[in-house]
């Protein structure tokens, strides 16, 4: 990946890369949030890459910056754009639908500078309406820092020096970053979270999201090899089923809420049930996404 000169790298402190695609409704309190940190904004860099947004993302990020671009097909491809296009001496990633407590940069900053991390896990909260979003955000509590996460703060030349994430893969490619970021340094985590507005969940529009994954996480594992102790834990039922949920005295917590915790495993159990009736067809079809 190229990045930008070397004059310009260290004009901020952070540079903030937000992907957007059709977020009218959550850019706005994602860039407030930025706003609003408790850290000077003058050296926060904002950077929104969107992917061809058919309503008025674009014409309100331009209200917090000028640095709005326009790029896919994915996630991916769109981070790495910001990553070159951006100047600060760390990058955070965000979606649009996510906002930051108040003080999320200041602490990651000082945890990086510190304590030498280059890079950091940031605790997710996930916010919205009715039961299923509770269960989704007690589910997620338990992922915090695991393999099942992604480090969204990085150094900027450490996320150079890996390559960035790879754009082959679409949805496991936080995984595959995460490991390669894991072997070039100190990685560790801050107290303070981010928050993620899933609204009122769509059960059914949240299995179709899942399938939309399905066929790159096959390629993800071949990647990096089926035996490979990490993919048999974040593909493998032991770990995403039980180990997760157990590990560090985390059972306790599990335990203490039945009700949830039996809606994690409806949820997990139908979205594995799901990926393997996809792999198995797309074993038998020859078409699995990357190939």
């Amino acid at each position: 990946m190229a990045g930008a000169n070397q004059t310009d790298r260290q004009s901020y402190d952070v540079s903030l890369i937000v992907t957007t695609r059709a977020e009218e409704q959550h850019i706005t309190s994602c860039l407030e949030s930025v706003k609003d940190q408790a850290y000077p904004t003058e050296r926060i860099e904002i950077i929104v890459v969107d992917n061809n947004s058919p309503d008025q993302t674009k014409t309100i990020a331009l209200r917090y910056t000028d640095k709005v671009y326009n790029l896919g097909p994915e996630r991916s491809a769109q981070r790495n754009h910001g990553a070159r296009m951006s100047a600060g001496e760390y990058l955070l990633f965000l979606d649009a639908d996510m906002s930051l407590s108040r003080k999320v940069i200041a602490q990651c900053l000082e945890k990086c500078r510190q304590e030498g991390d280059i890079a950091l896990y940031i605790p997710e909260k996930v916010l919205g309406k009715g039961f299923w979003i509770k269960v989704r955000d007690f589910e997620r509590s338990f992922y915090n820092a695991t393999c099942i996460d992604c480090v969204r703060f990085v150094r900027r030349d450490k996320f150079l020096e890996v390559g960035g994430f790879d754009e082959r893969l679409i949805g496991p490619e936080d995984w595959d970053f995460d490991r390669r970021i894991h072997a070039s340094g100190k990685v560790g985590m801050i107290d303070v979270p981010l928050y993620h507005n899933e609204g009122r969940m769509d059960l059914r529009g949240y299995f179709r999201g899942k399938e939309y994954y399905y066929g790159s996480l096959a390629v993800y594992g071949r990647k990096w090899g089926i035996n490979d102790k990490i993919v048999k834990r974040q593909l493998g039922i032991n770990y995403r089923y039980l180990g997760v949920f157990l590990e560090n005295g985390k059972w306790k917590r599990f335990i203490a809420h039945p009700l949830l915790a039996l809606g994690v495993y409806f949820l997990r159990i139908l979205v594995g049930a799901g990926y393997l009736k996809t792999m198995i067809v797309g074993k038998s079809n020859g078409r699995l996404r990357g190939e």
